[in-house]
């Protein structure tokens, strides 16, 4: 028989991989959104919504998905949740108009819903101590963005952008099969039967759920939407092919997931709101760099005008990013060590709460990036409309955590460890 151990590990691995998969087809549009764009002549903001469509879905199901997962156990809801994907994602490749694309991608979004699911059943298994752990460990299934840019670009290239939806339906009916073979269930994991819906509901009027959100919106909400931007951005800004654009763009994905892990072993070693704090002021730094545009000026001086051109390059605007999407990891991470910390019982819940937050940010910020190119023609106004939603979470949580902890260590210099 399974010791409890195998079993936690176990579904943490089953789980990891299932998520990987599911985001990879959550951000499948980052790619082949690019030569529908082209088939359908859309403008930039029509691409922003086509391929923001499936997050949306996948952010409205995430509190009765958390609700569910609490109610019914993680795993039977994680299975059932992929296998009702497998024919949506497949009727993508038969579309041909604007609107079968918009409608198929809503039903193919419930895929983004499984981090809620996953995140609720994979920390149950684990002790307070190293929650934070194995939440940042199933969290690296955010890869599968950076996944979906490598593998992608190749299918379309070699088959068309139809072969995609294709082979990743295969995919995900191949893992929800795996799956279930491989998980386990706890009656213990599960919410009392005289639990409420409207208890539940009740995380709706804790302002610190909604700082929570508005933290996630950020750090999973702009990883989303960068994620799902930057194949096209590098394209547009720096005239590179649907590969290359591609591959580089996952130097923002692979770290925005990979490292996630490693974010709750920082939480978990130094608190939740230390590292976010950090996690804030380094994500406010590197948007600042990306959000100037590419700019040319001339002075003119004693011998005649010159002119001086300021803009990122390739290079530089690739390693900023790099370091935006390790921010956003570890970020990620310590925002669900919040959530594990304050509402041990009734994680399934506020995580579907707080992702709904996160994945709707996901869904809005692409529409908005689309529409501020169109009005303004600044392909780094995404940045800019980003720079000021950090600045709005960092005047929040030094009003709400940092100048409260300060004012606790003046007066009693134990009271630190208690509110950290």
């Amino acid at each position: 028989m399974a010791t409890q151990q195998y079993k936690a590990w176990s579904v943490v691995t089953a789980s990891t991989i299932a998520f990987t998969v599911c985001f990879m087809i959550w951000m499948m549009f980052a790619v082949i959104g690019i030569p529908i764009k082209k088939m359908l002549d859309l403008n930039e903001t029509q691409f922003g919504l086509l391929i923001a469509m499936p997050v949306l879905t996948g952010s409205l199901i995430r509190l009765p998905l958390g609700m569910w997962t609490d109610k019914f156990g993680g795993r039977i809801v994680f299975f059932i949740l992929m296998l009702s994907t497998v024919i949506p994602i497949w009727m993508i490749s038969h579309a041909t108009e604007y609107w079968h694309f918009l409608f198929t991608s809503l039903f193919v979004g419930v895929a983004g819903g499984s981090f809620t699911v996953g995140i609720a059943y994979c920390a149950r298994w684990f002790p307070k101590e190293r929650q934070g752990l194995a939440m940042g460990i199933f969290g690296a299934g955010n890869t599968g963005a950076a996944v979906t840019k490598l593998v992608a670009p190749l299918i379309v290239v070699g088959y068309g952008w139809t072969m995609v939806p294709k082979a990743y339906a295969v995919l995900m009916l191949v893992t929800a099969i795996l799956f279930w073979f491989f998980t386990f269930s706890d009656p213990g994991h599960k919410v009392g039967k005289s639990v409420t819906i409207r208890e539940q509901l009740a995380a709706f009027k804790d302002p610190k759920v909604w700082k929570y959100s508005q933290y996630y919106s950020i750090v999973f909400g702009g990883y989303v939407a960068l994620a799902l931007w930057m194949t096209k951005y590098y394209v547009s800004e720096y005239g590179f092919d649907l590969k290359t654009a591609a591959l580089l763009a996952a130097a923002f994905s692979i770290p925005g997931g990979v490292l996630r892990a490693i974010g709750g072993h920082f939480s978990d070693k130094y608190g939740a709101h230390s590292i976010t704090w950090w996690v804030l002021w380094i994500s406010l730094a590197c948007l600042f760099f990306l959000s100037y545009p590419q700019t040319e000026f001339t002075i003119h001086t004693v011998t005649g005008p010159t002119t001086f051109h300021v803009g990122l390059g390739p290079t530089a605007f690739t390693i900023i990013m790099f370091t935006l999407g390790i921010a956003f990891a570890i970020g990620k991470a310590s925002v669900f060590k919040y959530i594990s910390d304050d509402y041990p019982k009734n994680i399934g819940v506020i995580s579907g709460v707080v992702g709904l937050a996160g994945g709707l940010g996901g869904f809005f910020m692409p529409i908005m990036f689309g529409a501020l190119v169109d009005l303004t023609g600044i392909r780094s106004s995404a940045f800019m409309l980003m720079f000021g939603i950090v600045w709005v979470s960092l005047m929040w949580m030094y009003w709400t955590e940092v100048r409260p902890l300060d004012q606790a260590r003046h007066r009693n210099p134990q009271a630190l460890d208690t509110l950290e």
